[in-house]
């Protein structure tokens, strides 16, 4: 067994794992605010930071449905992981949560949340915008962006700015 197995939580092992204050989970379950939080509170912190990513009801113009996200789940834990371990170590953390909701996420109701606690807000803010951005980049999620009318749906990376690829009908 290795660290990264010998830290995984019980339960859908394949979806969560943590290590000394960190935690990353991908989940098919509404996302909770007030449980990243605990996942990072410490007396060591002056500071939690937290990041909620909505889906919001339109997208260049368009009216959006909802969003749908997939993920190949085991690369994404290792990837976001690696995310925690780097963000936490350069930002001197005393703790990161990356949660990021898979399946259909409604209009309003949130698609990732990112929490960090620090000694001081200043590393606060800049650890939770790292790896919010990092997660955009580099992890192993897409999303389809359902539009209403007859616009369709669009295949894209979960990164601002990307292109999409038309979903089949």
């Amino acid at each position: 067994m290795n660290a990264t197995e010998a830290n995984r939580v019980s339960g859908d092992s394949e979806m969560v794992w943590q290590e000394n204050g960190l935690h990353v989970e991908l989940t098919y379950d509404h996302l909770n605010i007030n449980a990243s939080m605990d996942k990072v509170r410490s007396s060591k912190a002056g500071a939690i930071v937290i990041f909620a990513g909505t889906t919001r009801d339109n997208f260049d113009g368009k009216s959006v449905k909802h969003l749908e996200y997939s993920s190949y789940i085991p690369m994404a834990i290792s990837t976001l992981s690696r995310i925690a371990r780097s963000v936490s170590s350069k930002h001197g953390l005393t703790g990161i949560s990356i949660t990021h909701r898979l399946g259909t996420v409604p209009i309003g109701e949130e698609s990732i949340l990112i929490a960090v606690s620090a000694p001081h807000r200043q590393a606060g803010w800049r650890a939770g915008e790292e790896a919010l951005e990092e997660t955009k980049e580099k992890a192993e999620i897409w999303k389809l962006e359902e539009f209403g009318g007859e616009d369709g749906a669009i295949w894209r990376a979960n990164k601002e700015g990307s292109i999409g690829v038309p979903a089949p009908r």
